[in-house]
């Protein structure tokens, strides 16, 4: 068992770290599998571990909460961690956009004639224009649709920057003591999170069935699934932690002054929203 020894913490070995590893390995093993055509059982596979790894390390880390083993050098530990967390999802998405960049200012233009490099365009891509959204000089995935901005991923930003709104709301509830607007805005920014995901799940849906939009759809269709889809992911992600906090505030864990847990479950959830703003300028709108 975790102990505290005077200002410092001395955590326990914890398995979850290492499962959290395996989870995450198989998970994204099975999944560039069935990119390919394999089938979806090594992916499964390895969401059930992470399901697994999910509950026990919350667990873990709830009841070491609950016992009072957390003190404020703890407390700043955590903060700490959450801020070069959120830090590296930051670069993470920055990569993703950074590509989209290239691709759009850089490659289609070039791959048209810009820049000086007419022979790229006159000897290998005589016929390929320089436009966006494209699928690339080959016609790769054939003829497709691009999304439009208005419609689902519309409502999908209304929805997101109302979740905004109602986890700010239950933040103020837990400060000011007032256990039921605390739970009210946690139970409706999880509704609001999950209905987002329905949603892009269904956008995604008519995107394969309706408009031959799919990964094969050249750089337009990577770069539109790669980042709405690792976007989808945080979602979920966000709505199942703040899912285990509203669960934990129903049981009246969380005080005004300490309640780290809530904090960090709303940084997460406002990077999510600002994400998704700059997806919906640019990858949406533009």
């Amino acid at each position: 068992m975790a102990q505290a020894h005077g200002a410092y913490y001395v955590p326990h070995s914890s398995p979850w770290p290492i499962v959290a590893s395996v989870g995450l390995f198989t998970t994204m093993a099975g999944l560039a599998n069935f990119l390919n055509g394999g089938a979806l059982t090594t992916m499964m596979f390895g969401v059930a571990i992470l399901i697994i790894m999910l509950f026990g390390w919350f667990g873990a880390v709830i009841n070491e909460s609950e016992s009072g083993l957390y003190n404020e050098q703890v407390d700043q530990s955590f903060r700490w961690g959450m801020y070069w967390f959120i830090f590296s999802e930051v670069m993470f998405f920055a990569a993703f956009f950074g590509t989209l960049f290239y691709a759009r200012q850089y490659s289609v233009p070039w791959l048209g004639g810009a820049g000086h490099r007419l022979l790229t365009h006159e000897m290998l891509w005589p016929d390929f224009r320089s436009v966006w959204p494209t699928n690339g000089p080959s016609d790769v995935g054939g003829s497709f649709k691009p999304m439009e901005a208005w419609g689902l991923p519309a409502i999908n930003t209304i929805i997101l920057l109302s979740s905004g709104v109602t986890v700010t709301w239950a933040h103020w509830g837990l400060k000011e003591n007032k256990r039921s607007q605390l739970i009210l805005g946690l139970a409706a920014t999880v509704f609001l999170g999950f209905l987002f995901v329905f949603l892009q799940a269904k956008e995604y849906t008519h995107a394969y069935e309706a408009m031959n939009l799919t990964l094969n759809s050249g750089i337009y269709g990577s770069t539109f699934f790669m980042l709405t889809g690792f976007h989808g992911m945080h979602v979920t992600l966000g709505s199942i932690i703040l899912l285990v906090v509203l669960l934990r505030a129903i049981r009246g864990h969380f005080t005004e002054e300490h309640h780290f847990a809530f904090e960090a479950a709303a940084w997460y959830w406002h990077f999510v929203d600002v994400v998704w703003l700059g997806l919906f300028i640019f990858v949406y709108w533009m």
